[in-house]
């Protein structure tokens, strides 16, 4: 299904448009793209002496002379948390609240897709602190509190609102039940360190949970700055700050820095094993969530 994001506000029902997506470009996937999606059976494990033998697979023992057993859902069932930057930046472009109503719209996805595997999920937003929090559960009446919570979300009007990254992930990785799935919408602009954002990531990492980053962003205009050689007028989204330019008197200097930013984020996912997704807003969700996914589904 090719989503056009100026259109999602009209869609009007944010729970029936995730039922659309997910049946239109996630139900062809084969097999869950992350361990513990599986409704009965899940794998096999070697037979440790002294456990039951309840759930040992004597067919595989006539075959391989080993004993392994069973594991099922109940033992691998997956716990995900998903996290949605809600400050100020994240709602440009101003004319479609791009950034937010992409990633309401992915959340609402990833949502659909966790309930019909019978996952555990939560939703938190954030911008200077946690703002809207949920506890992660997989009841029918729990995801349709989720979905009424991102359709009140789509539904706010912005605020001016900085954003504190790193303090947030750091409250996550701390209250979080233990290896869990961590998915994060965000832009990732913080006027605080960035050391203390990758230090932050990597606390999550620590405790052991799977983390997920989609760097949402509205590349041509905010990584490549491009904008037509006229005078603007442009408005710093969590200050309020004006500035009166034409682009080429920042051009340079401004790609420099953000592609430097950029290009640093990555590169620490990288080395805290952290998945990093550009997520492009231009290219819908249809061309971001569905490549991964099944990227994610080869990997497994």
């Amino acid at each position: 299904m090719k989503l056009d994001l100026a259109k999602v506000r009209q869609f009007g029902n944010i729970e029936f448009l995730a039922r659309q997506m997910v049946e239109g470009f996630i139900t062809g996937l084969h097999k869950s793209p992350y361990h513990g999606f599986s409704v009965e059976f899940a794998e096999h494990k070697i037979y440790n002496p002294g456990e039951g033998t309840r759930h040992i697979d004597w067919k595989v023992y006539a075959k391989t002379d080993r004993l392994y057993t069973k594991r099922y859902e109940e033992e691998t069932n997956l716990r995900c948390r998903i996290l949605i930057d809600v400050s100020s930046s994240m709602y440009y472009p101003v004319e479609t609240q791009g950034k937010i109503t992409f990633s309401i719209a992915a959340a609402a996805a990833l949502t659909y897709m966790l309930q019909k595997q019978r996952d555990a999920v939560g939703i938190s937003t954030f911008a200077q602190e946690m703002e809207w929090q949920t506890s992660i559960k997989s009841t029918p009446s729990h995801v349709h509190k989720l979905f009424l919570g991102l359709q009140n979300l789509l539904e706010r009007k912005p605020e001016y609102q900085k954003t504190s990254v790193a303090p947030v992930l750091h409250q996550i990785a701390d209250s979080v039940h233990r290896r869990s799935l961590i998915v994060i919408f965000s832009d990732m602009f913080d006027e605080g360190n960035t050391e203390e954002i990758f230090a932050a990531l990597q606390h999550l990492k620590h405790n052991r949970h799977e983390v997920l980053l989609f760097h949402v962003t509205d590349r041509a205009t905010e990584q490549l700055f491009e904008f037509e050689e006229r005078p603007y007028e442009f408005l710093d989204l969590e200050s309020g700050e004006k500035l009166k330019i034409k682009p080429s008197q920042v051009q340079d200097h401004y790609k420099e820095a953000i592609g430097q930013f950029s290009q640093d984020l990555k590169l620490r996912c990288g080395q805290y094993k952290i998945d990093f997704i550009e997520a492009d807003i231009r290219n819908g969700i249809d061309g971001i969530l569905l490549p991964y996914l099944v990227k994610r589904s080869k990997m497994s």
